[in-house]
């Protein structure tokens, strides 16, 4: 019996190990994630917004293709907010702990005399439990299913537009500014997610840790970039 139950153990290790075993296009996306986070919580994300935020979506370089009819494509991850600090003098304090991270794609077309290609970085907010909701059970339209937004830009920018439920954010060239992804479509990358955690695991499993799963060891860079207090003053 003991026998069995060994046997059993080690062949449900071996099964995770293997769901872990990330394409090279899956560490890239997590490597790259990290990097985008980082960068554009330092230069345009206002820091108020950041805590408000229910979770966050990064794309690196979406690539835009355009001849007639333009089509834009973007492969990313996101991570949730798994649970929530204590308000103090009516300010919640953020959260430093997030979920194991999803992989996300986005997609979005468009008709006009246009012609080239080009490649952005995207940040996502997503900033209130509906958004999520919606995208958990299958994909979002952005702009129908949910009101999306170009964010403010600048640490301490005040014009944040209140009522959308996703405020996204690009760098292309090496600027920082608020992008409007309205028409687009944002969905889990089934397959990328069942080569990491399993067939049997959903994104929600994921997001919600309602199951233990895998530690993505790529995945390090992109949950240090959330978890990073910016602008937090010296000791």
């Amino acid at each position: 019996m003991k026998i069995i139950a060994t046997l059993t153990v080690t062949l449900c290790l071996l099964a995770a190990s293997a769901y872990a075993a990330l394409s090279s296009d899956q560490t890239k996306r997590l490597t790259d994630a990290g990097a985008i986070v980082a960068a554009l919580r330092d230069n345009g994300i206002p820091q108020e917004l950041w805590t408000r935020a229910e979770c966050v979506v990064a794309i690196p370089s979406m690539k835009k293709a355009a001849f007639i009819i333009a089509r834009e494509h973007g492969s990313g991850v996101m991570s949730c907010r798994t649970s929530r600090g204590p308000r103090i003098n009516t300010r919640r304090v953020e959260s430093t702990n997030w979920s194991s991270p999803i992989f996300m794609q986005l997609t979005k077309g468009s008709w006009g005399l246009q012609i080239g290609t080009e490649q952005t970085d995207l940040v996502l907010l997503i900033m209130n439990q509906r958004g999520v909701e919606t995208l958990l059970n299958d994909k979002l339209s952005l702009g129908s299913d949910v009101s999306i937004a170009g964010g403010p830009v600048g640490r301490t920018a005040s014009a944040a537009p209140l009522h959308a439920e996703i405020l996204s954010y690009s760098r292309s060239w090496g600027v920082f500014a608020g992008i409007d992804l309205s028409g687009g479509t944002l969905r889990p990358d089934n397959e990328a997610n069942a080569r990491a955690y399993g067939p049997n695991v959903t994104g929600r499993d994921v997001i919600t840790s309602a199951r233990r799963l895998t530690t993505l060891p790529a995945a390090k860079s992109f949950l240090q970039a959330l978890r990073r207090n910016v602008g937090a003053p010296a000791n």
